[in-house]
């Protein structure tokens, strides 16, 4: 058959649709899109129209970047002062260049100028970055209609609204367009939307039959045509429009809708006319920015800052009110001032005026309180911390090749206060890898196989009977085990725990490799032996509804000869594989059939069946349910339908529900061991019935408005009755690998975990069973709600139903004595909405808090997010989300921390996270060895920078007091100038990005430790204020030791005293000395960068001292030559700085020395064991500090062991009882005897 006369069938075939709102091709009445919301009009083939008003559109350029070259410089900078501490120096940089500054303007402008210019310099780059982002986008070149039937290629940048664009496989949309045909004959096309909505799988779209014939470049000559449609939108699923084309006016709907970003697969070319572009187009219009997170440390020092702000205030009130004294009642008397001849800046008759002037000079003299470079050095901290996250190949994934990735450095220290983790299930804590295992079909099950949890809870049920003295031989558990014990347990000796995970035989380990998707094991079913089957018609339709019910599009894989499919849901991919494996291979679609190849047939030769589809009713979420309608090769109509049970078996015919007590039994026992489960039915349709249902179909189809989705609803409703039910099938969602390790190591750490998943109860119970979220004597609380209860009683009778149930379970709980007894909170999504009600929120809340772990199942997406806030606002503790689809990213945005795994269902929850790694059992590394660290690091470099500031800045105040409040420095400017940005900025800098109080390993060891961070013991104002004291102590001995050393010694051999220039200097150098001496005691982990920045600062200090003394006296002032003919000789200049140091750091040195001997923390001791070897030494103790070191815990695998190492304890000690009591009882009788 040629091409043309394949067109011409399809186009006089009245093709239906995949979707419910695919328009029919003839016969459309004319839709009205005139009004609000609906005033867009498209010329195609006409981009000139839209060229000027008033149909001028936006063009397709597009920018992300934060900036551009006008609005950088104001923006950065405004982005920059909208700090109190930069908006503070910005004031004094500007009264610096006023007669009352006490220093040259240079010295307050150049480090401002470096901060600010520093910090402007990072926003530019990183911005940069997206312009270069931008431009490669917009440069990309398409294939553009330039007229008389001819294309050429144009930047993406210069494509118009109208243009007729050509896009070839693989190739992404440049802009939204209206599909008007493809290479393949009835217009189809295969769009991969991952860039758009996070899913893997492709979508078909189909174009209009009356453009079909728009087959080749040179039909485009005289193609004409005008859209009318809705206004851009962010609404990635709608689009309402008419495409008028040769007179007739078409009804447009998604299907027809190509999508900028999304991207062509499985097709050859397509043709389409641009509708939207640039910004207005639907993946522009969704672009958000992420809501802003700032770190609890962050926030306290916001706080700190103000304290010091108040103390700079306070203490230059005391300078100005002591110079007014001064200036009124001494300086008259100071005759060598000419106190009659002065400004208003030293005028004894005006004091207070000039008090006034000197409170502003001493705000400027005293602002070295403030850390200039407090932020930006930071900001290079943070960044640094997370390229080393990036880093870490103990968090690359070999199976996909994805490292972990820090998407925002802002929150690093936060992963170290973590208190509360909502986990999604599906792909979080399972791998989205769905394996075929179990069907029940005519009420009777298939599938030998076990599912992970039925093989943990055999294995339990095992270790119980053998507690009761029952004979193991005798269960029927595997014997074929093998025991893994966890990745670092190696060598810990007999007492560590190994979690035991029972895998199958070898053959089956290998059958599983080879058929991805495919558990099942049956031998009635397998090789055609379905056919010998008591009910072998019923088990014939059970495979067909797999293998026609569907909207997968097969790829043919020419390594093994058959089909990979690309499905919606990993769910349908493995339906699919049941069904090839089964003998009924999918194997072609079209936009009107599909083509199944049957193996098992009478003939014993394969057959290839066609199957029409007539209607496609598709899953959605509130449906929870598909359906297709097809004709046979006989002429015969079916709707095949599959979806929950419980939806399913409320649309049952009465003659339908002959295996449904069969199936409900082997959908509960399902439902028990973990299994996903959906329900499988059908119904014969007559020519007629269906004709009259399509007809109201069609007209549904065709309305417009606000009503149109809901009443083809209501339509679909309406033929999804009366089914017949044929069965039902039983999916595995795998657990990833290692996720029970990682909850019980997380647990040790202290952490809780909530689990929300849209599972239902029993799948969610089972799989918290397999996962140590549960075990066995945990008391469970359910609560729920009876939907019929809510018809019947009244939403307020349900809601005071479910708080006294919330109420009697705290209760129980405060009542129960036991102090190992555990409870786990389960609620459903039903329920959950009267419980996340303000007026009942709060008590639910105090219930989960109380409980050891809580699982909330059949949630939505915005219950997610509602359940996040509740436990981030009402505990006010961190929290963090962790998801890896679509559908959590409400809650992943909403939480502390949001972190997204790049697993199979797609990209969007990774955009949306702040973290990303590619596995949950990486969450281990990333908060109890990442998060630690970096928690200590930034609360310890806060604490120093605050410290060493206050130690210098004092210094200044003291010397002003000691000279009349004169508002003269005792420091030259270039000192200062170079203090914060030079001479004590890099072993910060170090301290915050190398420093460990123990090594990875050790962290994962004693993951107790992980709780310094929640409990905030390196934060909280107890420690702050001692670094302040510490602080404060610094300044008054560098100051007076110095002053009393060098008042009215001999500094010279020549008895010369010291003068100022020679004292500040002094001063200086041991505040340099003494502060990054200071910082080497702060230290626990020295590597040679640290060496060389602290040992250096010092070394730096003394090289610019020589320099800057070799300079001119113009420059350098009273400090020339200063070290080398004045310091350098004199024994008590280096007899003083060796005395400031040592007595300054004392203090300091007493304090942790104390601390180690009488009131260690744990990684103090762990430092302790380690730098003398007992961990290698002395295995045994090393070990029994390891026990010790982990937070008591109610779940994982570790609380399961304690409580049966409890149990055990309590048989022995009856036993012990019992043999205590026949000893004394025998040797009374041989008394008595």
């Amino acid at each position: 058959m040629t091409r043309g006369r394949i067109r011409a069938k399809l186009r006089h075939s009245h093709l239906y649709t995949f979707t419910c709102l695919r328009p029919q091709a003839d016969g459309d009445v004319p839709h009205s899109v005139d009004g609000p919301g609906f005033s867009r009009i498209v010329y195609c083939n006409q981009p000139q129209v839209h060229s000027k008003k008033p149909l001028y559109y936006t063009s397709n350029y597009i920018s992300t970047t934060k900036y551009n070259i006008v609005t950088f410089l104001p923006k950065a900078i405004f982005e920059q002062f909208r700090r109190v501490a930069n908006l503070y120096f910005l004031l004094t940089a500007i009264l610096s260049l006023t007669p009352v500054a006490p220093f040259s303007a240079v010295s307050m402008i150049a480090p401002l100028a470096f901060v600010v210019g520093l910090s402007m310099a990072k926003e530019a780059l990183e911005d940069w970055r997206r312009f270069i982002q931008d431009m490669k986008v917009n440069a990309r070149k398409a294939s553009v209609h330039k007229g008389n039937g001819v294309f050429g290629f144009k930047p993406w940048q210069k494509i118009r609204v109208g243009d007729v664009v050509k896009v070839e496989k693989d190739q992404f949309f440049p802009a939204d367009l209206l599909l008007l045909s493809s290479s393949y004959e009835d217009g189809i096309c295969y769009v991969e939307t991952m860039n758009l909505d996070g899913e893997t799988n492709l979508k078909v779209k189909r174009a209009l039959e009356v453009t079909l014939t728009l087959e080749d470049d040179g039909t485009f000559n005289d193609f004409r045509g005008t859209i009318k449609c809705e206004d851009p939108n962010p609404s990635l699923y709608t689009f309402v429009g008419n495409f008028e084309y040769e007179r007739q006016v078409y009804p447009l709907d998604p299907s027809q809708i190509l999508l900028r970003d999304s991207k062509l697969r499985n097709t050859a070319y397509v043709y389409g006319v641009v509708v939207f572009t640039g910004h207005d187009s639907k993946v522009m219009q969704n672009s958000t920015e992420s809501p802003s997170k700032r770190s609890r440390i962050e926030k306290k020092m916001d706080q700190i800052i103000y304290i010091l702000f108040t103390l700079l205030v306070v203490i230059s009130m005391i300078s100005s009110i002591g110079f007014a004294v001064k200036t009124k009642f001494q300086m008259p008397d100071w005759w060598y001032l000419q106190p009659n001849n002065t400004t208003n800046f030293y005028n004894p008759k005006k004091p207070a005026v000039s008090g006034i002037f000197h409170l502003v000079t001493a705000l400027i003299l005293y602002g070295y309180l403030i850390p200039i470079s407090l932020y930006v050095s930071i900001e290079v901290v943070k960044v640094l911390q997370a390229t080393f996250i990036n880093q870490d190949i103990h968090m690359y994934d070999e199976e996909t090749g994805k490292t972990a990735q820090a998407r925002t450095s802002n929150l690093n220290e936060e992963l170290g206060q973590v208190d509360t983790i909502l986990s999604d299930k599906t792909g979080t804590l399972t791998c989205n890898q769905m394996d075929f295992l179990k069907c029940s079909i005519a009420g009777i099950a298939y599938g030998t196989g076990s599912s992970e949890v039925e093989l943990a809870a055999a294995k339990q049920m095992a270790i119980d009977l053998e507690e009761q003295g029952d004979e193991f031989s005798n269960f029927p558990m595997r014997k074929n085990s093998n025991c893994d014990s966890w990745d670092n347990a190696s060598g810990l000796g007999a007492t560590e725990i190994e979690l035991q995970t029972v895998v199958t035989s070898k053959e089956e380990k290998e059958h599983r490799n080879v058929i991805k998707g495919f558990s099942f094991e049956d031998i009635r079913l397998m090789g055609g032996n379905w056919s010998k089957e008591p009910n072998a018609d019923v088990i014939e339709l059970f495979l067909r509804i797999l293998a026609v019910c569907h909207t997968a599009i097969p790829e043919r894989n020419e390594e093994i000869g058959g089909f990979n499919y690309e499905a919606e849901s990993p769910d349908e991919g493995s339906f699919l594989v049941a069904a090839r494996e089964f003998g009924f291979e999918f194997c072609k679609r079209t936009q009107s059939s599909v083509y199944v190849r049957e193996r098992y047939v009478s003939s014993g030769q394969p057959v290839e069946r066609e199957y029409k589809i007539l209607n496609l009713l598709e899953f959605t979420s509130k449906r929870k349910r598909m359906s297709a309608i097809v004709r046979d090769e006989d002429g015969q109509i079916f709707l095949l339908c599959k979806g929950a049970d419980s939806i399913i078996f409320d649309l049952l015919a009465k003659n339908g529900r002959m295996y449904e007590e069969a199936t409900t039994r082997h959908l509960n026992e399902y439902g028990e061991n973990g299994l996903r489960t959906l329900a499988l039915a059908y119904k014969k349709l007559e020519e007629s019935e269906y004709s009259a249902w399509n007809s109201e179909f069609m007209k549904a189809k065709t309305s417009i408005g606000a009503d149109r989705d809901a009443m083809l609803e209501s339509v679909s409703d309406a033929m999804e009755r009366e089914l017949i039910l044929v069965g039902a099938t039983a999916i595995e969602d795998k657990l990833q690998k290692g996720v029970p390790q990682c909850i019980d190591k997380l647990a040790q750490a202290g952490l809780k975990l909530w689990v929300l998943t849209g599972d239902k109860m029993e799948t969610a119970i089972n799989i918290g069973y397999s996962c140590s979220l549960l075990r066995q004597g945990m008391k469970q609380i359910c609560i729920s709600v009876n939907p019929d209860a809510i018809g019947q009683d009244g939403k307020e009778a349900v809601k005071e139903n479910i708080l006294m149930q919330i109420t009697n379970a705290s209760q129980m709980i405060k009542l129960e004595k036991d102090p190992h007894a555990a409870f786990a909170l389960i609620i459903d999504g039903k329920t959950l909405e009267y419980a996340l009600a303000d007026d009942m929120k709060h008590q639910f809340l105090g219930l989960g808090v109380d409980c050891a772990s809580v699982i909330c199942c059949r949630v939505s997406p915005k219950q997610k997010a509602l359940v996040t806030r509740l436990v981030k606002e009402g505990t006010g503790k961190t929290t963090l989300a962790i998801g890896d689809g679509a559908n959590d990213v409400g809650m992943i945005q909403e939480a502390d921390i949001g972190v997204g795994i790049s697993g199979v269902e797609g990209m969007q929850a990774v955009m949306a996270s702040d973290f990303s790694i590619a596995q949950f059992r990486f969450l281990e590394r990333l908060l109890v060895v990442h998060g630690h660290w970096c928690y200590k690091r930034i609360a310890q470099m806060i604490c120093y920078f605050f410290y060493k500031n206050i130690a210098f800045g004092l210094t200044l105040f003291y010397f002003e007091a000691f000279t009349g409040f004169s508002g003269q420095s005792v420091y030259d400017d270039w000192y200062m100038l170079l203090f914060n940005v030079i001479l004590t900025s890099l072993p910060v800098i170090s301290l915050g990005v190398f420093e460990q109080d123990v090594s990875s390993e050790v962290c994962l060891q004693f993951p107790a430790l992980y709780q310094q961070g929640p409990r905030n013991l390196f934060f909280d104002w107890h420690r702050i204020f001692g670094w302040m004291g510490n602080g404060l102590y610094s300044s008054l001995i560098i100051f007076f030791l110095n002053i009393i050393i060098f008042y009215d010694q001999a500094f010279r051999s020549g008895g010369q005293t010291a003068d100022m220039a020679a004292v500040g200097t002094a001063m200086f150098t041991c505040i340099i000395c003494a502060v990054n001496c200071q910082i080497a005691l702060t230290m626990s982990h020295f590597t040679w960068i640290q060496h060389l920045f602290v040992w250096g600062s010092i070394t730096t200090w003394y090289i610019f001292l020589l320099l800057y003394g070799m300079t001119s006296p113009l420059i350098s002032g009273n400090a020339y030559k200063i070290l080398v003919e004045a310091l350098a000789p004199a024994p008590i200049y280096w007899c003083a700085i060796l005395l400031v140091i040592v007595t300054c750091n004392l203090p300091y040195l007493a304090h942790i020395s104390f601390q180690r001997s009488f009131n260690p923390m744990d990684h103090h001791i762990i430092q302790e064991i380690k730098y003398y070897r007992k961990d290698v030494e002395d295995q045994g103790m090393w070990t029994r500090e390891r026990s010790k070191a982990r937070q008591e815990t109610k779940i994982g695998f570790t609380a399961r062991v304690d409580a049966k190492i409890r149990h055990l304890r309590g048989k022995l000690h009856k036993k012990y009882s019992a043999t205590n009591v026949q000893t004394s009882l025998s040797v009374e009788g041989e008394a008595a005897t």
